[in-house]
């Protein structure tokens, strides 16, 4: 599943920097995440990294509205970081 930057959201500038996907970009209040280009991180980190850094609890939650199985975020990590 994709993430989703919650109203919680501070405007702290933590997580974009650290998406290794570049998916984490200003909205037009608060940061949003590109669900086409979120995938949780898996093919770099053990765990989302914008969760990590983010100082305020539960403001980066999984997205109910993308859900997609560890297998298809792989396949898009692929597609995302696939280099001739």
């Amino acid at each position: 599943m994709a993430l989703l930057i919650t109203h919680k959201c501070i405007n702290c500038d933590m997580c974009e920097p650290e998406c290794p996907n570049q998916a984490i970009s200003m909205g037009n209040e608060i940061y949003e995440i590109d669900s086409d280009r979120c995938t949780e991180c898996v093919g770099h980190y053990d765990k989302p990294t914008c969760q990590s850094v983010c100082p305020i609890d539960n403001t980066i939650i999984i997205n109910p509205q993308h859900a997609e199985t560890n297998e298809q975020l792989w396949d898009k990590f692929v597609v995302l970081h696939h280099t001739v």
